[in-house]
């Protein structure tokens, strides 16, 4: 457990280190969004392949390659490369958000048809895929207002910033948390939707495989699925190329309805998790590998080469 910060640290962070990484953030923001979309997302990229693999993160995205993907070994340096520069794209797309509607190709588009229509709450679920942003653009093209639940940076300016271009378009951010739970309560009280990005470590979550590893997985979105019998629809985030996306929106899972309430949603759990892993292994440099999904399982050291 990590030990508190000193209250001197504390200070230094909120009253010069926030406020400086804000004038960055916000400085790089008013380039990108002066930029024509294409230009932003060129340059964005360019930045992440270049920047990004010096960065720490990367040692993390290497560890979880290893433990994920250990058979595409040869890949590994390409995936990462990929992998910054689609963050560094999502970067510089931020600004355009409300503009990349008309670069999303909806294939399913039926499911939120039904999900609009129905009368009903729902709730759609996917992962840090491609630019994982313009699931809520483009269901608000189609007339679909989707609350999407995210984790809110730690600087307070950065949040402001991205609220702010979120709320452009119309989108609701709920922020994670037992607050945000109860923003979540309430949107399905009365009868919303909600997206969910499912492929984050949660430290309070359930374990479930994930790659073959348990990996402690948010399970509000099965349990609230479960719980009032609402529609949970998968959706894969595609980049096509620069700043054009395909979202594939699949059928509503089925919702198991056994004996045992935690083992269904175990079940559902792993079936949703079975099916990120799915879209992930297909375009693995368009998933966000820095972050630290299995913790606490050791990486197998490699013996080919070895002496026997």
């Amino acid at each position: 457990m990590a030990r508190p910060r000193p209250p001197w640290v504390r200070w230094l962070i909120r009253r010069v280190a926030h406020p400086l990484e804000a004038a960055v953030v916000y400085a790089f923001y008013g380039v990108f969004r002066v930029l024509p979309v294409d230009s932003a997302s060129a340059l964005g990229g360019w930045i992440g392949r270049t920047v990004g693999p010096w960065l720490p993160g990367t040692r993390t995205a290497r560890r979880n390659l290893a433990l994920a993907l250990p058979e595409r070994a040869a890949e590994h340096a390409a995936i990462v490369r990929g992998m910054w520069d689609n963050l560094g794209r999502v970067i510089a797309e931020y600004p355009h958000l409300p503009s990349l509607s008309d670069r999303v190709e909806i294939v399913g588009i039926e499911h939120i048809e039904a999900l609009r229509t129905d009368g009903r709450a729902g709730i759609m679920v996917s992962g840090h895929l491609a630019n994982w942003e313009v699931l809520t653009v483009a269901a608000h093209r189609v007339g679909l207002d989707l609350a999407l639940v995210y984790r809110a940076p730690n600087n307070p300016y950065v949040d402001r910033l991205l609220l702010g271009t979120r709320a452009a378009f119309g989108a609701t951010a709920i922020p994670k948390g037992a607050e945000g739970a109860r923003t979540i309560l309430r949107v399905l009280g009365r009868g919303g939707h909600v997206g969910m990005l499912i492929d984050q470590k949660l430290n309070d979550g359930v374990a479930v495989p994930f790659f073959g590893h348990s990996a402690m997985t948010a399970p509000a979105a099965a349990m609230f699925a479960l719980k009032f019998r609402l529609p949970l629809v998968p959706v894969r985030i595609e980049r096509m190329g620069g700043a054009r996306f395909r979202i594939t929106v699949l059928p509503p899972l089925e919702l198991p309805s056994g004996p045992d309430p935690k083992a269904d949603m175990h079940d559902l759990m792993e079936r949703m998790n079975h099916r990120i892993e799915d879209w992930i292994r297909d375009r693995p440099e368009q998933w966000l590998w820095v972050h630290r999904r299995w913790p606490a399982v050791p990486v197998p050291v490699p013996t080919e080469g070895r002496p026997g």
